[in-house]
This record gives C-alpha cells, structure tokens and sequence, in this order.
C-alpha cells in the first residue's frame, strides 16, 4: 500500500468539516454510530484515580502518576482527512490509557529509521551495556536485560509484548500483570492462555499485555535516544503534524526519575495503569491517526517510513490481534467484518482509541466508550465498500 495522494492534511489550529454525503457516507448510519458512542459511556466513575485497572493485587496496587478527572463521550470521525462527525468536548485534555503504547511504538519506530536501533531482531542488552541506567534519587541499579531470563529479549518481543522479562520496575514487579483480565479494563475478550499461568516462559513464546515492561520499554527508548521521550515525540511527530501544545506525556514523577548516563529526567508510563502516561486532546489523537494512514508522510516529510509501518502492522506469532503495540482486525475478529481486516487501532482502558481503517480511508477517535468495536463497525457501515 502507497502513500495517500488525495488525503486532506489540516493546518494547526485548523480542520475542516465536510458533509458525509458529498463524501459518500450514509449521513443516517454515520448518525446512528455517533448516537451508539453517546449511548454507550464507559462505566467509570469520573474520579477514575479510584478505578481498578488492572485489578491489582492489594500490595502492587499504589498509584504512582498523576491522574485528573475524566470528561464524558467524545470522539471524531475523519474520512478522507475531512472531519464528517463529532461529539463531546474535542478539545478536552483527558488521559488516554493504553492508547500511549502506541506512541511508545512510535518512539521505538523513529529510532529503526533514523539507525539508532539497528534491527528489531537484535537483542536489548546490546543496546545497554556500558551503560550506567539507575533510579536517581538512591542511585541504585535499574533491573535490566543482563540476565539468564532476560538476555535473549529482542526489540520484537518487547513491542509485540512476548519479552517475558523478568524485574522489577518503579516498585512494580513483572508478575502483577501476569493472569489480567483485559475485559474487566474495557479492552475486549481475554487471552485463555493467560488464565492461571503460574509460570515464567522463553522469551518471544507467549503474549502478555503487561504495563511493567512496557514502562521498560519506554525506559529502553530514553537509553536508546538519550534524551526525554516527550521531547523527541514533539520534535519529530506532534510539532510537524499540527498538533497543539496542550498534551503532555507523564511517568510516574518522583517515582520515575532515573539517571541515564548522567541525565536525570522523568521517564515515562505506556499507560495510565498507575497513573501518568499520555494526556491527550481528541483532535491531536486524530492527527496522529492520520499520519499512520497517510503511511507516515505529512505534507512534503517522511515523518515515519512506509517500511516501519508495514512492519509494525505484522500479526505478531503469539497473538494475531497485535502487532508492535497496535491492535490489529486479523480475520476481521476485533473491528468486525464491516471494517477492513487491515484496520489497526491504539487502544487504551475506558474506550479511549484511534481506529485507522486505511482501505475505507478512515480515523476514528473515542473517548469514554464502552463499545468501540460496536462504533467501528456501525461507522465502517456507513462508509460502506468505496
């Protein structure tokens, strides 16, 4: 699949609306998919700092980040790039939850185009010997890769969460996510291979949505790139597609501070498990979708190559839904059968995601949803077969 030629990219500040009819959706359908998103509001309370995410056990369930308020439904539909169907408050800052592996994949993306990591194949530990990676107030060790477990962990296996690494991580051992139900999160069905495993596998044999290795992932990326990832998104991604200066990208504070080879600085979360993690606006996730449909060009810039797009898109071995932290429809199983099996979503807890359906030429944002496969599909609907 080529570039987009006739995507509509907006100026910051700016996005324009179009009537779905003259784009050739069915105005009623894409009326009743944005009625469904209003219809189904996540079951959360608004102060979500007391939700139970992850359902932790009592001695790892401390928050560690920040959190605020959540606000109501919202959402964006773009088809074309024109922005055809709105609803709530676009412009709120919210927290996005696991939506922010994706812009961890990102990082991890922009490092394989620009050679910092050389291929995803390629152990992790290479990338960290020599180096001095410790928590910066007790300047104590950071669990690494330099062990039997954990050697053989390639860049893969952390991005398609089957690494298996063995640590702990901000007080956060690996096994407070071993057996999570990722339905109780709002997320979809669980994997049956993950209930009652009371094992630690091989690196790369078995698929486990875990919140303490991605935040080692993300800690890997600022070893990697040295230099705040936060700094590097907004340089390289957010600044060149528009986006406004609203959002910001947590750790854990305090409790994430690390010294990396002599800079000290915040690491950030994958997610909000804990708190932290990416705070976004509706209208910013959507430029960010539309880069990825737009094959990660915007205006006259590669921004992301084609090459990493199409890799990171890849059903992993272990779980076929899932390619480098991004959600994927492999057999139409996810999204439905409405929406094309090459649609691939950044998906976070409480029905916060960015669906990019590239045959339909479609993003979808949602805020606060309890069905976003149930909004996919009847949107997906409405565009029908173009």
């Amino acid at each position: 699949m080529t570039t987009k030629q006739n995507l509509y990219l907006p100026q910051k500040g700016s996005w324009e609306r179009k009537n779905a009819e003259s784009l050739g959706v069915d105005q009623s359908a894409l009326d009743r998919a944005v009625q469904f998103a209003k219809d189904n509001e996540i079951n959360w309370p608004i102060d979500i700092e007391h939700g139970r995410v992850g359902d932790d056990a009592p001695e790892w369930a401390d928050k560690l980040g920040p959190f605020k308020d959540r606000g109501g439904p919202a959402g964006v539909i773009v088809k074309d790039g024109y922005i055809v169907a709105e609803w709530g408050d676009i412009d709120r800052v919210d927290l996005t939850f696991s939506a922010t592996k994706s812009y961890v994949s990102t990082m991890a993306g922009l490092a394989f185009d620009k050679g910092l990591i050389k291929s995803m194949s390629e152990p992790v530990v290479d990338y960290e010997n020599g180096k001095s990676i410790t928590m910066s107030a007790s300047g104590e060790p950071i669990d690494g890769f330099d062990t039997e477990q954990n050697r053989g962990i390639t860049w893969e296996h952390l991005l398609q969460q089957s690494s298996e690494w063995e640590g702990t991580l901000y007080t956060k051992p690996d096994v407070v996510d071993w057996n999570r139900s990722l339905a109780a999160d709002g997320m979809g069905d669980d994997d049956p291979s993950n209930v009652g495993r009371a094992a630690r596998k091989a690196p790369g044999t078995h698929y486990e949505y875990n919140d303490v290795r991605v935040n080692r992932t993300a800690l890997s990326l600022l070893a990697v790139w040295g230099e705040p990832l936060p700094e590097v998104i907004k340089r390289e991604v957010m600044n060149p597609i528009g986006a406004s200066d609203s959002w910001i990208w947590h750790g854990y504070g305090e409790h994430s501070m690390v010294n990396v080879d002599g800079l000290i600085t915040e690491s950030v979360s994958g997610g909000a498990h804990w708190g932290g993690g990416l705070w976004v606006n509706t209208l910013d996730h959507a430029r960010f979708g539309m880069l990825y449909l737009n094959r990660g060009r915007w205006g006259d810039r590669q921004i992301i190559s084609e090459r990493w797009i199409g890799m990171m898109a890849v059903p992993s071995e272990q779980n076929d839904q899932y390619g480098y932290m991004w959600w994927l429809n492999t057999g139409n199983v996810k999204y439905g059968k409405h929406a094309s099996e090459s649609t691939f979503a950044a998906s976070g807890a409480g029905g916060n995601s960015v669906v990019i359906d590239p045959q339909k030429d479609l993003v979808i944002v949602t805020r606060w949803c309890e069905d976003v496969p149930g909004v996919v599909d009847l949107t997906a609907q409405a565009v029908g077969d173009q």
